[in-house]
C-alpha cells in the first residue's frame, strides 16, 4: 500500500458491488483513509473503509490522468490532519469529536447511516440518525465490527449540518 500513498486509486471488493475512488491518505492493517473522487475530477470528503476482502487495487491511466487534472486544479489531495486509524473506537470518538456528524455503512449496499453519537461500547455504537431533511430522528445501533465504511466531510454531510445549525438557532 506504501507505493500508493497520495495517490488515485480505486479498492474493489470480493463481497461488496460499489468500489471506493480516491487519494490514499492512510492506511492501517485494518482500516484504510481515502480522500474521495466520487467522479470525474472532484474531491469530496473522506472515506474510511475496513480493510478486509479488498479484491483489487486499481491505478490505471484514467487514474493518472484524473490525479493530474485534480492536482492542477489545486485541490488538496492530503489529510490536514492525522485520524487515528487504530481502531474502531478510535475513530469513532475522534469524528464524532472533530467533525460531529458522520455517516456508517454496512457489508450491505443497501442503506448509509447519517447521524451524530450518542454512545458507544464494545456492544454497540448508537447514533442519532440524521434524515435527509436534516432533521435527527432517533436512535440506531450497529454492531462495532459489522461497520465497514465511514464517511465524513462530505458536501452531503456537511450540506445537512447547516440545516442542523441552522435550526439550532430557532
Amino acid at each position: 500500500m506504501d507505493k500508493y500513498l497520495r495517490q488515485l486509486i480505486t479498492i474493489e471488493f470480493d463481497d461488496k458491488k460499489e468500489v471506493f475512488s480516491g487519494f490514499l491518505i492512510d492506511w492501517t492493517e485494518d482500516w484504510i483513509l481515502i480522500k474521495n473522487n466520487p467522479v470525474d475530477f472532484i474531491i469530496d470528503g473522506y472515506t474510511i473503509l475496513r480493510n478486509k476482502n479488498v479484491k483489487a487495487i486499481i491505478q490505471d491511466k484514467d487514474h493518472e490522468f484524473t490525479e493530474r487534472v485534480i492536482k492542477l486544479k489545486g485541490l488538496k489531495t492530503s489529510a490536514a490532519e492525522i485520524i487515528p486509524l487504530t481502531d474502531i473506537a478510535a475513530i469513532i470518538y475522534f469524528l464524532a469529536q472533530k467533525y460531529e456528524i458522520f455517516q456508517i455503512a454496512t457489508k450491505s449496499d443497501k442503506a448509509v447511516y447519517l447521524g451524530k453519537l450518542i454512545e458507544m461500547d464494545e456492544e454497540e455504537v448508537v447514533i442519532d440518525f440524521l434524515g435527509s431533511e436534516g432533521e435527527f430522528e432517533g436512535e440506531m445501533s450497529f454492531k462495532p465490527n459489522k461497520i465497514r465504511v465511514i464517511e465524513f466531510d462530505t458536501d452531503y454531510i456537511n450540506s445537512l449540518k447547516l440545516i442542523v445549525d441552522e435550526e439550532k438557532k430557532k
